[in-house]
């Protein structure tokens, strides 16, 4: 099934600062900006910026599985939140995707968003020229294939798993290029030992 994902899961723009966010360190509210997104789409919250804020309305603040997406930049890609950080805005332009998790599990669609198709339609949407930008009516336009929850669990486990294995293989190609550097040099200056 397909369906369209304003149909599944409501999308909002991030909090508008009207200046630049500046730390508070004993600020009440934390802010997820687009330097807290991993290159592994998921949100780092080790980091997350505090400050304080006066009008903050209930449906601004963030919660774990909700989805941030890179409306701006050169990729547009979506990042999960697994940790919960507390009293959490996400900022623009970042759009905080919310799912239906009776339709979709939020691991899926973060899954999706980064495939191929899904790729292809947003950067048939993106407009402008030195900074691409999706606007959230073609994100919400962005048909979704929606299979049954476990085969839904089952993809984003597999991925996960995949995922896992293209680090250790990179891992180890290091680990091995080191190795045969070390070697190489050992027989380099072997030959001046002589």
């Amino acid at each position: 099934m397909k369906r369209e994902l304003k149909k599944i899961a409501s999308v909002q723009m991030g909090y508008f600062f009207r200046s630049r966010i500046e730390a508070r360190g004993s600020g009440a509210v934390a802010v997820i900006q687009m330097k807290d997104l991993t290159d592994d789409n998921r949100v780092d919250c080790s980091g997350l910026t505090q400050v304080d804020m006066e009008s903050l309305k209930a449906h601004h603040i963030v919660r774990p599985g909700d989805l941030f997406f890179r409306s701006r930049g050169l990729t547009a890609t979506s990042a999960i939140l697994t940790d919960d950080p507390g009293v959490a805005v996400v900022s623009a332009p970042l759009l905080r995707i919310r799912v239906d998790e009776q339709v979709v599990l939020p691991e899926y669609l973060n899954w999706f968003i980064s495939q191929v198709s899904a790729q292809s339609y947003l950067a048939s949407r993106a407009i402008g020229t030195a900074q691409k930008m999706i606007s959230k009516e073609a994100l919400e336009n962005l048909e979704v294939f929606i299979p049954s929850i476990e085969r839904q669990r089952a993809i984003t486990e597999l991925a996960a798993l995949a995922d896992e294995e293209q680090r250790l293989l990179n891992r180890l190609a290091i680990k091995r290029r080191q190795y045969t550097s070390t070697i190489l040099m050992r027989l380099a200056q072997g030959e001046q030992n002589r």
